[in-house]
């Protein structure tokens, strides 16, 4: 019952991210190794946050409002988003099957998952009850989908604008896709934390609306980006619409792979063997690749001289 109640929301928030993939489903192998790698990040979580908490606990008095927000915001958060950010580097940046823009959502979201988890199942399993599980299961494990989200919204960013020579950009959107899950998952904590150790009733009970206020906050805008990202999603590898370089699928047509697999995608699902891209050339203004007479990120002709 207690299992149940721990992996329940873990398979349901995986199945929702992995459903509205739908433009290219992601090998299920590898999202179970992500997967599975994310329960890994739970050994140096706890290393982390032990040491982190024993330097805080040296500073300040642990039963401290402030200690307890400390640990929120510059411990238990860092420890636990930078482990899930570093497997998520490790595998995805240069895995072929990255080529979506969603892509980054699903690899992030199971990677969470796997942590919440093995986190789950210990929590409900270390005598807290059926209580503890029902609230988890309602709130700390969609909490960890969230962060998951966020992270890789921004991770989906730096991708592209690595990918269109984008270095200030993508130096800029990898610091979102580490900082701002931090930030959520901190606050998220901090009230928790302050709250717990609060003396005041009257204060307590804030703490707790506020905490609700930007929970449901939280859910809303995570459940929206996940929506509108799947209806957006595009091949990242050829660029989007507005900064098509190579071609377009939709008006390319289908193709025949040399594995015998036929499709109108830029990359064969079967095998990952690029389209082949006839008469293509460089564009000797900007370097973009493209196979029309005009290039798709500068408009210089083919057959004009450089400007």
């Amino acid at each position: 019952m207690l299992t149940l109640l721990a992996l329940v929301p873990v398979v349901g928030l995986l199945m929702f991210i992995y459903f509205n993939d739908k433009k290219e489903k992601e090998p299920f192998g590898f999202l179970i190794a992500l997967f599975f790698l994310g329960m890994a990040t739970t050994v140096t979580a706890i290393v982390g946050e032990f040491a982190g908490d024993a330097i805080l606990g040296g500073i300040f008095d642990s039963d401290s409002a402030l200690a307890q927000a400390l640990s929120a915001m510059l411990i238990v958060a860092p420890c636990e988003e930078l482990g899930k950010f570093l497997v998520l580097r490790l595998m995805t940046w240069k895995n072929k099957n990255f080529n979506y823009s969603y892509d980054a959502l699903v690899y992030a979201v199971f990677v969470s998952l796997g942590f919440a988890a093995l986190e789950n199942i210990g929590y409900v399993f270390m005598g807290n009850g059926v209580l503890t599980a029902i609230l988890r299961m309602l709130v700390a494990v969609p909490g960890h989908a969230c962060y998951a989200v966020f992270m890789g919204y921004f991770y989906s960013k730096a991708k592209y604008a690595s990918l269109t020579g984008k270095k200030g950009k993508c130096a800029l959107f990898f610091l979102l896709s580490i900082f701002v899950p931090i930030l959520m998952h901190g606050i998220y904590d901090a009230v928790l934390f302050v709250a717990g150790v609060s003396d005041s009733g009257l204060a307590m009970g804030v703490s707790f609306l506020i905490w609700i206020a930007f929970v449901i906050a939280m859910f809303v805008v995570s459940v929206i980006t996940v929506i509108r990202a799947s209806r957006k999603d595009f091949c990242i590898v050829t660029l989007s619409d507005g900064m098509q370089t190579v071609y377009v699928p939709q008006v390319a047509g289908s193709w025949t792979c040399a594995c015998g697999s036929s499709n109108y995608l830029n990359f064969c699902p079967k095998c990952g063997r690029q389209r082949p891209v006839v008469n293509s050339w460089y564009c000797p203004r900007c370097g973009a690749l493209t196979a029309y007479n005009f290039c798709g990120n500068c408009g210089q002709s083919k057959y004009a001289p450089p400007v």
